[in-house]
């Protein structure tokens, strides 16, 4: 019978470069994949990569949990597990929870149904639809939350920072003191950590937030559309906004504009999160920007460490901070 290594001495290559040409992945030129695809073809070389995962007990096979599939961030963050991991031979699987714990909590079975070798979890929840993980021993990395009581490897940005760096910059630079908040829920470490930073910053400054400038509810658009309605129409006079992420942000510019106020010259605007292309053709939000795509890539070279077996004792935790861009929608270069 022809194995991959009969493959390989006759290609010329390693039975990786073999194993990564017959999959597809990514990290084989064109011409060596044509090559290993020949030789396959004369040795009638057919792997049977149903008795091999059996046989070792690994599929190759990722899952990546995500909150919010539309959001720029996680679409970033999602290119950069599926590069990473292809580029080892892994393959995949999106899934996309909508920010609701029951799918969530149905996708992590399904996943462990599948028998995925391990798991990147963005989770909408504090963790209770996890539960099940806890009990199985299966590699997970948490990517851009964490989650309460966790032993797991997490990849995440500094939200505090970033939120404490903007909502100073409003104070500092611009004068503004009466700065609302539009965020998730504090259910979710990154709203709790924007929220603290937020806060952080107005005390610095001698300002105690009011309550009326508090919006907490949901990473969504309609939500800081919704908020920043209420706030414009209802609440106290505020001179600037901070949102809890860019999809917030679109829903407070949408109902600003609809009451007729100016961003920024009625109001400022700073949010968390960046859009890639559209602020490359309108350079607009002021915005702490993360890397989400060496997030990507970071979660999954831990996943695979967990997943090769590595002597790994200690949980590990990285954070990223994140790049502060200054643009129009805070006041700065309003003239420009």
């Amino acid at each position: 019978m022809t194995t991959i290594y009969d493959v390989a001495k006759r290609a010329g290559v390693s039975p990786a470069t073999v194993s990564r040409a017959l999959s597809g992945a990514r990290g084989v030129s064109e011409a060596t994949r044509q090559r290993v695809l020949a030789v396959a073809q004369e040795l009638q070389y057919s792997p049977n990569y149903i008795a091999r995962s059996l046989k070792k007990r690994q599929t190759n096979t990722i899952a990546l949990i995500i909150s919010d599939i539309t959001n720029p961030f996680f679409t970033t963050l999602a290119r950069g597990v599926e590069d990473k991991a292809s580029e080892h031979g892994f393959n995949t699987i999106f899934c996309n929870t909508d920010e609701d714990p029951r799918v969530e909590a149905a996708y992590v079975e399904l996943m462990l149904r599948r028998q995925v070798d391990g798991l990147l979890i963005s989770s909408c929840s504090d963790g209770r639809s996890l539960s099940l993980l806890s009990r199985r021993d299966v590699p997970v990395v948490l990517v851009d939350r964490k989650v309460k009581s966790s032993s797991w490897d997490c990849v995440v940005g500094d939200s505090e920072y970033g939120a404490y760096v903007l909502t100073k910059h409003l104070i500092e630079v611009h004068g503004k003191r009466k700065i609302a908040i539009i965020s998730g829920p504090l259910v979710l470490s990154t709203s709790r950590e924007r929220v603290e930073g937020y806060t952080r910053a107005l005390k610095e400054a001698g300002v105690t937030p009011r309550e009326e400038w508090i919006f907490i509810g949901t990473y969504k658009e309609d939500f800081g559309y919704q908020a920043t309605r209420r706030l414009l129409e209802y609440g106290p006079s505020v001179e600037a906004i901070f949102a809890g992420n860019n999809v917030i942000a679109v829903g407070a510019i949408r109902a600003a504009r609809e009451l007729g106020v100016r961003v920024p010259e009625d109001l400022a605007l700073v949010t968390f999160d960046d859009f890639d292309l559209v602020s490359t053709l309108f350079p607009f939000l002021t915005a702490a920007k993360q890397p989400a795509y060496t997030m990507g890539t970071l979660a999954v070279e831990m996943l695979l460490e967990r997943i090769r077996g590595e002597k790994i004792r200690e949980r590990r935790e990285v954070v990223l901070r994140p790049e502060i861009i200054i643009r129009r929608s805070c006041g700065c270069h309003a003239d420009s």
